[in-house]
């Protein structure tokens, strides 16, 4: 992959569409128009895909991604850099504990379980290689009808 370019999950929020996601990658110019951008801001559908995949008319927020090492981004880290954070449960960190007992597998919650894990923050920088969006307005054509059933998609 190269340096100037990251992959674009599109999450159809349409209940019709059951929460289908569909991936682009997003490149040249497009690229650019996302750098610096944060989680949860709003970006023109225009500047995801090319040609007839273009998703004009389309409203996205950015809801989340993760970098070249495959380190997930996390809304309440400001800037773009790579930081290591002590966390309870929530984004990067389940919370429990997995025991294996007389051949079954038991999951342990244990109050005040905390771990330190590496967080990216919430700026787009050109480190960045996976983007989440999420469709907060529709075009005047479906995501179904624009990527068929011959691209690349995947169910939630």
């Amino acid at each position: 992959m190269a340096d100037n370019e990251f992959v674009a999950v599109i999450n159809d929020t349409a209940p019709e569409n059951n929460g289908r996601s569909y991936a682009l990658k997003v490149s040249g110019s497009n690229y650019n128009q996302f750098l610096g951008k944060k989680i949860g801001d709003v970006v023109d559908g225009i500047f995801v895909g090319e040609g007839e995949n273009t998703l004009a008319g389309y409203k996205l927020t950015i809801s989340g991604g993760s970098d070249k090492t495959g380190t997930p981004m996390r809304s309440d880290l400001e800037g773009g850099a790579k930081k290591s954070v002590l966390i309870t449960a929530g984004t990067g960190f389940k919370g429990h504990k997995i025991v294996h007992k007389k051949g079954n597998r038991y999951r342990y919650k244990e109050d005040g379980m905390r771990m330190r894990r590496n967080f990216r923050g919430n700026v787009v920088t050109n480190d960045t290689r996976q983007l989440n969006l999420k469709v907060i307005e529709a075009g005047n054509k479906a995501l179904a009808d624009i990527f068929g059933g011959s691209d690349e998609s995947t169910e939630d």
